[in-house]
């Protein structure tokens, strides 16, 4: 071996060690508490700060500060995280996504901070803890990876800490202490963090924004380990290491030699890159909670004072109109993320990166430097490069159709990260590049008017796709993904519309923070930048344009006004109490303001009473709320009605007979199925399935736990694709159609879990499934609300605040608004009373008497005798019986297998 390849092969070693720490932390972190900690490089970043002012600014020897450093601080950091801030999340039953937040909070507090404390300024002084020889470092990472395996293998604590990951709930109920478990984790993996830091901090730029996202692009060595196998993770983070340095010998010629460099000196950017876009599979248990993109009522009078405010700066001079210019700039920018996050409920850590590419386009596009195009006027450059950046949208968006959750935000992050290293960090795209503001807008006060003009239009954009059909389809996949596109909405175009129109308003407001800045600045968009918008928007309303409006002035008042970080800070601090306060601050004053009012009951006296019966006379009263039963012929089965919905209602109508109708509908074809087989992991879940749907027919499938019901209802939906077999709807084969090309066939379904779009009114659910149903009718919508009995006041109510069986009808009704001829039930009769699963069967059984095709997946048995003309059998993913109902169940009864009602 030559002494150039074993001297780059020890620096690499050296870098591919500290990677690995990082690695072993974070794959730590996330196995004890199912957290990924996006804080871990900013708590590396504090470590080696702490660690300096012991050492160099207060003279302490190596030894001490190093001791208490990583041992006191780091995991005394990572302790007071988990009983403050993941702690009660995980109490309050949060999902992945929301606990993303928290830490993207925790992140961008720790960065604040340290601007805070110790200025915004590179440091180079950093104490070595251990010599550049690279021998040491990995020593360190051997041993602490073969220690915490073991740990986790062999020991007691190993096996409470993967229960508590695998289910904390029942780990607890198990008589494991989670809190205990979860706090080691944390501790441990911000004892890493801070060995990390404190390691790397000699021989990098000490800042609080290069260290932290330096960290943070190694996290590609957990994810390529899958959150999971530490010995993956040491490997794969001392193999990139090595490669990456072995590649600083090559020097490359011709066009592409810049960004062949670029690669080679950031492999680990390309490795995450890779590991995002190809792992989908790595934390996908949940979207980015409804509770954090709910749209949060505007108080009252606020965007009057909201006008005003951003007027206010047309009568500043100086400075401070100077600074003022960028607040409508970085406002656009923040509406890409209402647009993307707060309206389609994806996570999105990368519009850092499309508002970069508008400012760099715009300007190449103003100096005659891009190529193939003249030299245009800026507010044509400005035009262009939002038509040239919004396709690329798709980076994301693509990306988006197959991740949710943490799956979605690594591969986001890692777009930004890839656009930050290989474009805005590269000499040969920014190198001499000025940017000047259009022509009659030079000065501040002009235009800064130029900036609110394409603000409104921006707010405009916004306010469309919040309206009508794709509004409603947009906050129905946030609010419920699945159940949108059983409604027919067709989720993967949606969220290439989201994810473009944000890269469009992106582009816009980053082209316009350039021009405002009269220049461009490759650190007014990096990722960290990212992060702090996201937060920002999330915690200020993420569906709330005035929401994006506010964020916007405060980043930039605090930053102008105060210290650096102070921003940052603040909006961390908020984002790692979203979990207790979704809604906001303003939804949190207003929450704590009803609590505090006085709880005295207002009374009339008699006076008001006279004087309020002449100005209001007693009408009638309102009649009651329905519920199922309202649709049974007698009402003697009725049972008193939820308080929620107590005045709202009308009575509901009884369901048309089939001679009702004008014209007689065409008969509906029959749903089948062929050997049908499906798999999930190697676990075969359905056995060779073959059965028949008919119209106007009432099929059911009964059978324990296990059975597959679920997994067939999932194939005939379009949900999961089978191994094997056909799905035919008469004689379409539609095994390989998605959810929604079904749904506008004329499949409909409903889920056991209730499916419905908390965020819409009763009304605008049912107006989501005629509109994106296999008809186009204008009369489903008060047809359906009218047969459901929810045609009264009712129907403008949010979802969200209905019970259970009010929803149960809303399901239903969104369901037959589209006009289906074939209608699968699962578990219908789930939470419903007695009364309520008899008006249930007479809905079912008018829509089966009018030729339209029913199956019905039941545990209630009863149900199942009254209502099927057919009911099938299964068992471990076979069909074990069919036929009529009274000979089935019948053999059920001797065979002693039947259940009793759910």
């Amino acid at each position: 071996m030559s002494s150039l390849t074993y001297d780059l092969t020890l620096a690499g070693l050296s870098v591919g060690s500290a990677a690995a720490l990082t690695g072993i932390g974070l794959v730590v972190t996330y196995r004890s508490t199912g957290v990924l900690n996006f804080a871990h490089g900013a708590i590396a970043m504090v470590c080696a700060y702490v660690l300096r002012q012991f050492v160099v600014e207060w003279g302490w020897p190596l030894w001490a500060g190093a001791t208490v450093t990583l041992l006191v601080l780091a995991p005394g950091i990572g302790m007071l995280l988990e009983r403050f801030v993941f702690r009660p999340l995980a109490v309050l039953g949060s999902d992945p996504a929301q606990t993303l937040v928290a830490s993207i909070g925790v992140f961008v507090l720790l960065v604040g901070g340290a601007a805070l404390l110790w200025g915004q300024g590179a440091r180079d002084d950093a104490p070595e803890l251990v010599s550049a020889d690279p021998w040491g470092q990995l020593a360190v990472a051997l041993v602490l990876a073969a220690a915490v395996g073991a740990v986790i293998r062999w020991t007691r604590f190993g096996r409470e800490l993967r229960a508590v990951v695998d289910d904390r709930q029942l780990a607890v109920l198990g008589g494991i202490d989670a809190d205990r478990v979860a706090a080691a984790g944390w501790a441990f993996g911000s004892f890493t963090a801070g060995l990390t830091g404190v390691l790397l901090a000699p021989y990098v730029r000490l800042d609080p924004y290069g260290l932290p996202l330096l960290v943070m692009e190694v996290v590609a060595v957990a994810v390529v380990a899958r959150m999971r196998s530490l010995p993956v993770a040491v490997v794969t983070a001392l193999a990139i290491g090595v490669a990456q340095s072995q590649l600083t010998r090559l020097h490359p010629s011709g066009w592409g030699a810049p960004l062949l460099q670029a690669v080679g000196t950031n492999l680990f950017v390309v490795a995450l890159l890779i590991a995002a876009l190809v792992m989908p599979s790595v934390g996908t248990r949940d979207a980015l909670p409804r509770t954090a993109t709910a749209r949060v009522p505007t108080p009252p009078g606020a965007w009057i004072v909201a006008i005003v405010l951003f007027l206010l700066p047309l009568g500043f001079a100086g400075s401070d109109l100077h600074t003022s210019v960028q607040v409508p700039a970085l406002g656009v920018v923040l509406l890409s993320l209402v647009v993307v996050t707060g309206r389609g409920g994806q996570i999105s850590l990368g519009q850092a990166a499309y508002a970069g590419l508008g400012a760099l386009f715009t300007a190449l596009l103003a100096a005659g430097r891009f190529p193939g195009l003249p030299r245009l006027p800026e507010l044509a450059a400005l035009a262009l490069a939002v038509v040239l950046v919004a396709p690329l949208g798709l980076l994301t968006g693509w990306p988006a159709i197959s991740r949710r959750g943490l799956a979605l935000a690594l591969a986001t992050f890692a777009v930004g990260v890839g656009v930050s290293r290989f474009v805005f960090a590269q000499p040969y795209a920014i190198a001499g590049l000025s940017l000047g503001r259009p022509a009659g807008f030079e000065g501040d006060r002009a235009y800064y008017v130029l900036e609110l003009a394409l603000l409104a239009a921006a707010l405009l954009a916004t306010w469309l796709l919040r309206r009508g059909r794709t509004g409603r389809a947009l906050a129905a996949m946030r609010d419920h993904e699945s159940g949108a596109s059983a409604a027919g909405v067709q989720v993967p175009s949606l969220k290439l519309l989201a994810f473009v129109s944000g890269a469009a308003l992106a582009a816009l407001g980053g082209g316009m923070l350039g021009m405002g800045l009269r220049a461009f600045d490759p650190a007014a968009y990096d990722p960290v930048r990212g992060l702090l918008w996201f937060a920002a928007v999330v915690v200020l309303g993420a569906d709330s344009t005035l929401g994006a409006l506010a964020a916007a002035a405060l980043l930039v008042g605090l930053d102008a006004g105060a210290r650096g970080g102070v921003a940052a800070a603040l909006v961390g601090v908020l984002a790692i109490l979203v979990g207790r306060f979704p809604g906001g601050p303003y939804e949190a004053l207003r929450s704590a303001t009803t609590r505090l009012r006085p709880g005295r009951e207002v009374r009339l006296t008699e006076q008001g009473a006279r004087v309020r019966r002449l100005l209001h006379p007693a009408g009638p009263k309102p009649a009651p709320s329905p519920t199922l039963t309202g649709l049974t012929a007698s009402t003697a089965h009725r049972t008193p009605r939820a308080p929620e919905a107590a005045a709202d209602a009308q009575p509901p109508q009884e369901p048309p007979a089939p001679d009702d109708e004008t014209h007689a509908p065409a008969p509906a074809p029959a749903l089948t199925t062929h050997d049908l087989q499906a798999r999930y992991d190697g676990f075969t879940a359905l056995h060779d399935i073959t059965l028949t749907v008919p119209p106007a027919h009432i099929t059911a499938v009964v059978g324990p736990n296990g059975a597959g019901k679920s997994t067939l209802f999932h194939c005939l939906t379009g949900t999961h694709r089978p191994a094997h077999g056909q799905v035919r709807l008469g004689t379409h084969d539609i095994t390989h159609l998605p959810a929604h090309a079904r749904t506008r066939l004329g499949i409909a379904r409903t889920f056991q879990q209730l499916a419905v779009f908390p965020s819409l009114t009763v009304a605008e659910n049912v107006r989501v499934g005629a509109e994106q149903g296999r008809l186009q009718d204008p009369s489903a919508v008060e047809r359906s609300l009218r047969l459901l009995g929810l045609d009264g006041p009712v129907r403008s109510l949010p979802a969200a605040d209905l019970p259970t069986g009010t929803l149960r009808r809303v399901e239903l009704a969104r369901a037959l608004a589209g006009a289906p001829r074939v209608l699968l039930l699962d578990e219908p009769a789930a939470g419903l009373d007695t009364a309520e699963v008899i008006a249930l069967a007479r809905i079912l059984k008018a829509l089966a008497a009018d030729g339209m095709a029913l199956l019905v997946v039941e545990h209630d048995l009863d149900l199942v005798a009254d209502l099927a003309d057919t009911v099938h059998v299964m068992t471990a993913g076979r069909i074990v019986a069919s036929g009529p109902p009274d000979r089935v169940l019948d053999v059920l009864d001797t065979a002693g297998t039947r259940e009793a009602p759910a």
